[in-house]
């Protein structure tokens, strides 16, 4: 048998090389990063715990979170059916740190997409076309940033209402700002790139490009962003909750549940405890995230 029976032919030679030019592509190689950081799976499979006992836990539960027993009044934990023990008006804690997860996931999730859409595209739009638009739309992301953000959102309730969907818009409204910076300096640098100027030359609009070209290669470091604006979002919700401008009774959030419980921490301290506990493992788990995304996707460190 000759030689060249064991020579791979030009198809094999050309599917081979296009597996090993696959196999070194920036998002395989930072999947496989991050999924050597043990610490970032580990807090992928926490915050997957989470979300799902947010969603489903309160269909194991026997009370509703905002059912009031006034025979249970600070029921200690394990008595009378309340497995964490019951509040000040006889509500049970699981039930409501259950609701109260789902809020704060729920509201870090819905803010943090409002903040992403208008800040990659005010960044994008602002750094692809520069000159004066760039000069004046940084002007009022500026303007913007001076506005404090506790008085911005009492604003909003004065004239609105309390609402908790003002709680997205509020937190949203300042949290883009942050976002329109990054992507404004990305999407700078990225403008000046060769298959920019052949988009150009190739006669696509400026969305065309912005949208196929400018707004794929920001992916990078707007999901690392993320990830790390999320748990923002909740510290800003919960700090809210805290000073009684942000979830209103009856429903419950991880930021009224810790006010509630440190307004009640000497006769119950079991109402601080496990929301405290809730609220740390959760940003925790989403910072560990968010360094293990930024040390897999970040080209300096491959």
């Amino acid at each position: 048998m000759s030689v060249s029976a064991f020579t791979p032919g030009s198809s094999d030679r050309d599917q081979l090389m296009q597996q090993a030019v696959k196999g070194r592509s920036l998002w395989d190689d930072a999947r496989r990063r991050l999924l050597r950081n043990k610490a970032a799976v580990a807090s992928m499979i926490v915050l997957a715990t989470l979300v799902v006992i947010a969603l489903l836990g309160p269909f194991f539960v026997p009370y509703a979170y905002d059912t009031v027993t006034k025979t249970d009044v600070w029921a200690t934990p394990g008595t009378r059916g309340h497995l964490l023990g019951a509040d000040s008006l006889g509500r049970d804690l699981l039930a409501r740190l259950f609701a109260g997860l789902g809020v704060s996931l729920g509201i870090g999730v819905v803010a943090t997409a409002v903040s992403l859409i208008i800040g990659v595209a005010w960044g994008a739009f602002a750094g692809y076309i520069g000159g004066k638009v760039d000069e004046v739309m940084m002007r009022v992301v500026d303007t913007l940033y001076s506005l404090p953000f506790i008085f911005f959102v009492i604003l909003l309730m004065v004239v609105f209402g309390k609402n908790i969907f003002l709680i997205f818009l509020a937190i949203g409204a300042v949290e883009w700002l942050t976002m329109a910076r990054i992507v404004r300096g990305q999407t700078l640098s990225l403008k000046q790139k060769e298959f920019i100027e052949a988009a150009r030359a190739a006669g696509l609009t400026t969305p065309a490009i912005i949208l196929r070209h400018i707004v794929p290669n920001l992916l990078g470091p707007v999901v690392v962003y993320v990830t790390l604006t999320i748990p923002a979002i909740i510290i800003a919700e919960s700090f809210l909750s805290f000073l009684g401008l942000g979830v209103q009774a009856p429903m419950a959030s991880l930021g009224t549940l810790i006010s509630n419980g440190a307004k009640d921490m000497e006769m119950a301290p079991w109402l601080l405890i496990w929301p405290s506990a809730t609220m740390v493992v959760t940003l925790m788990a989403f910072n560990f995230i968010g360094d293990g995304l930024r040390d897999a996707i970040d080209p300096k460190d491959r």
